[in-house]
């Protein structure tokens, strides 16, 4: 039998995606309740859950959004935010 326990950087990639598909499909308002949750598991959980969340999820649905020219400041929360903003100068060399 297959063990399917997943990891937490496993979990934030599937949260992106739904996040992901969310935009895609023009639900905004649902995209924004999940960047919301997320923002929520950012503030609040562990490290290793907001650091997951940071690399991962982050990462994930803003490169989706700016492949998609959708405005990424206009829809993430303070945190995340400040974590995209953290990632983009962080990248800059």
């Amino acid at each position: 039998m297959k063990n399917n326990v997943k990891t937490v950087a496993a979990k934030a990639a599937q949260f992106a995606e739904i996040t992901k598909n969310c935009i895609r499909l023009g639900n905004i308002l649902r995209a924004k309740k999940c960047l919301d949750i997320a923002e929520l598991l950012f503030s609040t959980d562990s490290n290793e859950t907001k650091n997951a969340i940071g690399n991962v999820y982050v990462y994930s649905v803003s490169t989706f959004m700016e492949l998609k020219h959708c405005t990424v400041s206009k829809l993430f929360p303070p945190s995340l935010k400040q974590e995209y903003i953290s990632q983009i100068n962080t990248s800059e060399v």
